[in-house]
């Protein structure tokens, strides 16, 4: 990946990249932004599962909440765009917890944060760049993984992300959800976001927002909408078909990452820190440090 091909698309913001259809002029603003007390933000590492959340809650009967586009995405008419919401707004974005705007923290709004295992990030992350024309090429899997360990990757390192919100993860207005739990059971996940969001959904209910929520229904509908960059919930792209490709990493790489947060940790995978190795056709590979 050359250089200048990544600085036509992405540029730095306090020492993390960025796409350019985040103008740095509205990344300076971010915490001029004025939240509202009902306001609800989906939060997550790109390609972690925040357009999986933002169907679930979509789905939810009479929930009157309004998706917008990601707070981040965009110049500084964000702010008049979000503004003219009059309905009780739902927020993505992929920010840190510390560069998210300083109003969200003071009202305490409610915040659910999802985190993905490092190794289907990574690879799911690794087929965005490929596919993604507001992405840098990426010609091999080696120079992106190497990449992603140094955090030198769009919204930076996986690893101080997750952390700058783990250390948040008994705030009362933050729910974290894992994806993979939510996959195995994604009822009972839903229900925990609708109990967070204090709305009353039966378990019928519930179940018909997993069924219109599985994976294989999201992409297919994906498939069959019009692309419209006025209407996404992605700050890297409008094209909902490259959004769901999988949900699930390649059977012949793994790419095994892990950090030790100590005994109180809610990552689910720990591993020696930051000493990550890829399994490739039965063969380990420790990544130089």
């Amino acid at each position: 990946m050359s250089f200048q091909n990544q600085s036509s698309v992405l540029h730095k913001f306090k020492g993390i990249l960025f796409s350019t259809m985040s103008s740095e002029e509205l990344l300076n603003s971010l915490d001029f932004f004025s939240a509202r007390e009902d306001d609800v933000f989906l939060v997550s590492y790109p390609k972690s599962g925040t357009h999986w959340i933002a169907e679930v809650i979509g789905n939810i009967p009479n929930a009157r909440m309004s998706l917008t586009s990601p707070i981040e995405l965009g110049d500084i008419s964000k702010f008049d765009e979000l503004k003219m919401n009059s309905k009780r707004r739902v927020i993505p974005t992929h920010l840190s917890y510390n560069m998210l705007p300083v109003n969200i923290k003071q009202k305490q709004c409610k915040i659910i944060y999802i985190i993905r295992n490092p190794k289907d990030t990574a690879v799911s992350l690794f087929h965005y760049y490929r596919d993604n024309p507001n992405l840098p090429g990426i010609e091999t899997w080696a120079a992106f993984f190497e990449l992603f360990l140094r955090g030198d990757v769009v919204y930076g390192s996986w690893f101080d992300h997750v952390l700058s919100w783990e250390e948040h993860k008994n705030d009362k207005n933050i729910l974290i959800i894992f994806y993979e739990e939510m996959k195995k059971d994604p009822s009972k996940s839903i229900k925990k976001i609708t109990t967070f969001l204090g709305i009353n959904v039966n378990d019928s209910e519930i179940n018909k927002i997993a069924q219109k929520t599985s994976f294989s229904e999201m992409k297919n509908n994906a498939a069959k909408e019009n692309c419209d960059p006025n209407h996404t919930i992605c700050a890297l792209t409008s094209n909902r078909n490259l959004v769901f490709r999988k949900g699930k990493s390649e059977r012949d790489v793994v790419l095994c990452l892990g950090l030790i947060f100590g005994s109180s940790s809610i990552l689910p995978f720990k591993f020696h820190h930051r000493a990550p190795y890829l399994l490739h056709n039965g063969s380990l590979i420790v990544i130089p440090q």
